[in-house]
């Protein structure tokens, strides 16, 4: 018999993990809500970001989507060439798309930004970074989204090889 999942979860008593890559401006704290209650095809996150900070670059998903609530505190929306303000009871849309659905929220108030990061969890899925020119194509499989990927890879498009590249016959 399987273990039954909770279907309710209260935010403040979910388990959190620091997200620091220790480069730039980048860091939060994240709670995995969508797994911890029991999600299959519908991914959520709840975020909280210190002011000055940004939990993630400027993205955009080829198969996924996202939207997200903002719960408190305020900051800036990035969504492709426009800037957008946000804060409690705002919510923004990041649709799958190239890169003018690209997207980043920013703490740019002087308060903790919490909010709710839901998505789709089409796997695998292609993401590229506009600001950094790289994408990631990742094919994570069953599980948390946040453990090692079955594949996964980083690089730039002027890297690429051609289709038949050390292809011997």
């Amino acid at each position: 018999m399987t273990e039954q999942i909770p279907p309710v979860l209260r935010l403040d008593e979910a388990q959190t993990f620091p997200n620091d890559p220790g480069v730039g401006d980048f860091g939060s704290v994240m709670a995995l809500v969508g797994d911890a209650i029991g999600m299959k095809d519908l991914g959520c996150m709840y975020m909280q970001v210190a002011p000055g900070k940004k939990a993630f670059p400027f993205h955009n998903h080829h198969g996924n989507e996202e939207f997200f609530v903002i719960l408190e505190g305020s900051g800036a929306y990035r969504f492709g060439d426009q800037q957008y303000a946000i804060g409690a009871g705002s919510v923004c849309a990041a649709p799958k798309g190239g890169r003018e659905t690209a997207h980043q929220i920013l703490n740019t108030g002087d308060v903790t930004l919490k909010y709710l990061s839901i998505s789709t969890k089409y796997d695998p899925d292609v993401v590229e970074y506009p600001d950094s020119d790289k994408f990631a194509a990742m094919a994570i499989g069953p599980g948390n989204r946040f453990q090692t990927a079955n594949l996964k890879f980083i690089g730039r498009t002027k890297d690429s090889l051609s289709y038949f590249d050390g292809e011997d016959g």
